[in-house]
């Protein structure tokens, strides 16, 4: 029998947070190439070209992270922004993605303690 593998990430669009409980060595964080420079940088340029950057970049960054969620059944997305809510949209539209639960859960900032309790609680449930 499979052991089912899950997975929480706290996120906004700056950086994402990995939760495994079961593997502490697995908890890291990815951080958003898309900075306050890279925007400032950008805009000097024209603001086309500033969104179009940061459409690309979130797109990385998005894609990044559902690399890590691949190797996970069930995955709990919370944050205080709506990038939980963008990367959730951003999976539905893709066929690897159809076998793993995803839950999209709203939170405020927290410290790493609380985002631990936060993940353990909601899959014991």
């Amino acid at each position: 029998m499979e052991t089912k593998k899950n997975l929480g990430i706290w996120m906004d669009h700056s950086s994402a947070n990995f939760i495994d409980l079961d593997s502490i060595k697995n908890n890291h964080s990815i951080a958003s190439k898309f900075t306050s420079n890279t925007k400032e940088e950008v805009l000097n340029r024209s603001e086309y070209t500033m969104h179009n950057k940061e459409e690309q970049m979130q797109e990385a960054f998005y894609k990044e992270i559902s690399e890590e969620i691949s190797k996970y059944n069930h995955v709990v997305l919370f944050g205080p922004t709506n990038a939980k809510s963008e990367l959730h949209n951003y999976l539905k539209n893709n066929s690897h993605f159809k076998d793993i639960k995803i839950d999209v859960k709203s939170a405020d900032k927290m410290t790493d303690n609380e985002k631990n309790v936060f993940v353990k609680n909601h899959f014991e449930q």
